[in-house]
């Protein structure tokens, strides 16, 4: 099975909480990421692309399992920072 997912990663919980704040609100998800990730995908608005089962750290790859598509996570916390994550496909 292969995820398609975009993320948000910045490195402090309170800039994640107040992210995932601003996206409940309907602000552009690809306009935060560009804005606020410290994550090279942030210059595609936070796309990661497919990526198979083990190629993520577990506890965003398990993030990204139990979401259905379209959904929105809380943030995430993992070794690089905390993430938000969109669940854009699975195939």
């Amino acid at each position: 099975m292969e995820f398609r997912a975009s993320h948000i990663l910045v490195k402090d919980k309170s800039t994640a909480d107040m992210l995932y704040d601003r996206l409940r609100k309907r602000e552009s998800f690809s306009s935060l990421a560009s804005q606020y990730s410290q994550c090279p995908s942030k210059s595609k608005g936070g796309d990661l692309g497919w990526f198979g089962e083990g190629k993520m750290v577990r506890a965003f790859e398990d993030a990204v399992r139990r979401m259905s598509t379209g959904s929105l996570s809380r943030p995430v916390h993992t070794q690089f920072g905390y993430h938000i994550i969109k669940k854009t496909g699975v195939r």
